[in-house]
């Protein structure tokens, strides 16, 4: 099958996501600073949620550029990585609306958690019909930083119960490590 269906399905999925999210945002009533000041958890973690869900995209869209064809079990990874993250605006707005309070903050790394999982299974289901020499699994490689952030999700879980803003701090910096835009598939389609 060929992969522009699910491209630009998974687009507009996404900008669906980030449109939710935009709209959770409320205007204060009083046109002070103080009152848009009192907005500040909620625009942050709208702010936090928006370059994840932008991190997704970049890297969906370059995984689905290294690959010909998709399949069956490709679609369904798909829709399964979709599902989580379509989850991201009812976290971020529970976790804004309520300071950063621990359920809440757990819960986000949850969400970013199976998300992470989803990401690394639609990834796995791509090599797999591509083959293990193929772009895309070169490209890829130990996926060092993809198991460094899962690795972290699952650390700031728990720490939530004991610190939330240690717990913050760490969803900010896997954020950070993937902001850096990953060359590897580009590199890899110019050398071929």
């Amino acid at each position: 099958m060929g992969k522009s269906r699910i491209e630009a399905f998974s687009d507009g999925v996404l900008a669906i996501i980030i449109t939710i999210m935009v709209l959770e945002l409320r205007v204060p009533h009083d046109p002070t600073l103080d009152a848009l000041g009192t907005l500040w958890p909620v625009i942050t973690s709208y702010v936090l949620s928006f370059v994840y869900i932008g991190i997704y995209w970049n890297n969906h869209h370059h995984m689905f550029h290294a690959v010909r064809r998709v399949d069956g079990g490709v679609l369904w990874a798909n829709l399964h990585l979709l599902f989580w993250l379509s989850l991201v605006p009812f976290v971020t707005a529970w976790m804004g609306e309520n300071h950063f309070a621990t359920i809440p903050t757990a819960a986000y790394g949850v969400i970013l958690l199976m998300a992470g999982f989803a990401y690394r299974i639609l990834q796995k289901a791509l090599i797999h019909g591509e083959g293990n020499d193929s772009l895309l699994a070169t490209a890829v490689g130990s996926d060092v930083k993809g198991r460094l952030s899962l690795l972290l999700y699952l650390t700031a879980i728990p720490s939530a119960f004991v610190n939330r803003w240690l717990a913050g701090a760490i969803y900010v910096s896997v954020a950070l490590v993937w902001l850096v835009p990953d060359r590897r598939i580009e590199r890899m389609v110019d050398e071929r």
